[in-house]
């Protein structure tokens, strides 16, 4: 039977509508797909490459094991030598001996644990053959020793139970090898943690930028791609990238972090993010590297090229303006850490703004 004109015009009406409601439900699933990593061309040795096919940065002070969206490659981080106790940072006990004793029985006398509550607890040995102080390693004969525990940190100044702690721990040590060993007055060194705490407290800086989708939402493997191209490896934790520094046993200049969940996920390509974090921990990096002028640069560059706004905590924009302020209070900063000795980047530094 022939249609009649009122029924083809429907027929016609009816096919466009679902064709339509098709096209919108379509462009609307693509509007909602987390936008994904651009794929890269195979090479011979991309196993051990990185996500944005460079070789990974070497010098890392972070290890990392993670496959959802770097190569799975294991970065060793480099031994650092560790530092000799300092006066400025730590309460030092001198400990004497009546001859030289081997590292292998300094190393047998230790004390399990090298932590005396929140703070870190060290012994240094004096190397009878080149008179430097180093941490004791097997086969050296050492002539004097010091044990010490640091006066601050992040988690606060050392308290008088730590104190007590501090010296029961370095007596059984010392009584361990038939050494003598004397104390600093404790009221005094309770005060001296209480100065530098507040000295710390007042001079601490960790900056934090948001970076936020405008529209489409990221994918791990997307964020990844473009931090990658401008440097950044991952890190120790899922969801966690570093800019390395310059130096071998350096701290990474920033760090650039998303939803842990999301780098977890079972199909991470599916995994919506809107927002990811980047962060730098201003005592702990050398000034020389220039860490503000980097996280301005890498903040703008993956907003631009992610499609994203940078915001700070609060979600509100941050305008060049205002990060010229910024900068301006972190030079000052600067200034004031070095005239301490506790110049950004330093070991002095790095030990107490941690």
């Amino acid at each position: 039977m022939a249609l009649s004109n009122l029924q083809l015009s429907l027929a016609v009406a009816g096919g466009l509508v679902l064709a339509a409601v098709v096209a919108h439900g379509a462009w609307t699933s693509r509007k909602n797909t987390p936008r994904q990593a651009e794929p890269q061309p195979a090479s011979p040795d991309s196993a051990a490459q990185t996500a944005d096919g460079d070789n990974p940065a070497v010098g890392l002070i972070e290890p990392s094991l993670d496959g959802n969206f770097g190569n799975g490659a294991f970065v060793v981080p480099p031994v650092a030598k560790t530092p000799p106790l300092d006066a400025l940072v730590d309460v030092i006990a001198p400990i004497s001996l009546d001859a030289p004793v081997s590292g292998d029985a300094i190393l047998a006398a230790l004390p399990v644990t090298r932590r005396v509550g929140s703070k870190p607890f060290s012994v240094d040995a004096l190397r009878a053959d080149t008179g430097e102080w180093e941490p004791a390693a097997a086969g050296q004969r050492y002539s004097a020793l010091q044990a010490g525990v640091q006066l601050a940190n992040r988690l606060g100044p050392l308290k008088d139970i730590e104190f007590s702690e501090f010296v029961v721990k370095a007596q059984a040590f010392a009584d361990a090898l038939n050494a003598g060993i004397e104390f600093p007055e404790m009221r005094h060194e309770i005060q001296r943690a209480k100065e530098l705490d507040v000295f710390a407290s007042a001079h601490d800086a960790q900056l934090g930028f948001t970076l936020r989708a405008r529209q489409a939402a990221w994918s791990p493997g997307f964020i990844a791609q473009h931090a990658a191209r401008l440097g950044f490896v991952p890190g120790v934790m899922p969801g966690r990238m570093v800019l390395p520094g310059a130096g071998v046993a350096a701290a990474p200049v920033l760090t650039l972090e998303f939803d842990a969940q999301a780098a977890l996920a079972d199909d991470p390509n599916q995994t919506a993010i809107r927002e990811l974090a980047l962060g730098l921990d201003v005592p702990q990096v050398d000034r020389a590297e220039q860490p503000f002028v980097q996280l301005r640069t890498v903040a703008q560059t993956l907003a631009q090229a992610m499609d994203g706004v940078v915001t700070d905590d609060n979600g509100q924009p941050l305008p060049a303006d205002a990060m010229d302020v910024i900068g301006s209070e972190l030079e000052t900063l600067y200034d004031t850490l070095d005239a301490r000795e506790f110049s950004a980047g330093s070991t002095l530094a790095r030990r107490l703004f941690s």
